[in-house]
């Protein structure tokens, strides 16, 4: 079992209130029957948007390529229930999410396939936020055992509920781990039932 005690990559500012799963990945996206492929196609319409305004979305932005723990405002992933809004972050390259909220259902999405969201205070995501913007190249480590970073000389709290946060302490978030590690106790119980 893979267990996640930390994460470490350079941020990806995206600043915003009730980002939905909707602008995360496009429905038009969710036609394939596997996620691959959907990481490429994060954000596009958002990404197309500011770029007819002459902008950059940060995904698209070069000097966050290649990051790893992204940080925004409240309510984040907040929308339907699709699973393939977490699925397109990780495949774009997303361990980790520091946000003030997020919806419950792509939170646990989110759990089910290894990227920690941690929460902070709004006041604490403002200030990561600018640091992360003044620092685009700069990686730092988010400790899932002590839920702190250091950002530079600073170093910020998070919060994470002690289920999700056990879980990737000890690897349990990957159910089908959990399901090998007990194959034989599984194989004992079905010799035992009569039908």
């Amino acid at each position: 079992m893979r267990t996640i005690e930390q994460i470490t990559g350079k941020g990806l500012p995206l600043k915003g209130n009730d980002i939905d799963t909707d602008r995360i990945i496009p429905a038009r996206f969710l036609k394939s029957i596997t996620f691959d492929g959907l990481g490429e196609h994060a954000f596009e319409d958002d990404i197309e948007e500011i770029r007819k305004q002459g902008g950059t979305h940060p995904f698209k932005d070069v000097k966050y390529k290649g990051a790893g723990i992204l940080v925004s405002n409240r309510n984040f992933g907040c929308g339907s229930s699709r699973e393939h809004a977490p699925q397109a972050l990780l495949r774009f390259g997303i361990k980790a999410i520091i946000a003030e909220s997020y919806s419950e259902i792509f939170f646990g999405n989110c759990v089910s396939i290894g990227i920690v969201c941690f929460t902070a205070s709004h006041e604490t995501v403002e200030e990561i936020l600018e640091w992360v913007e003044k620092n685009p190249a700069a990686e730092f480590t988010v400790s899932v055992k002590e839920l702190k970073a250091a950002f530079g000389e600073k170093s910020f709290a998070f919060k994470l509920a002690e289920g999700p946060r056990g879980q990737f302490l000890d690897g349990s978030w990957h159910a089908r781990s959990v399901l090998l590690l007990n194959k034989e106790k599984i194989e004992n119980l079905e010799k035992s039932l009569p039908y």
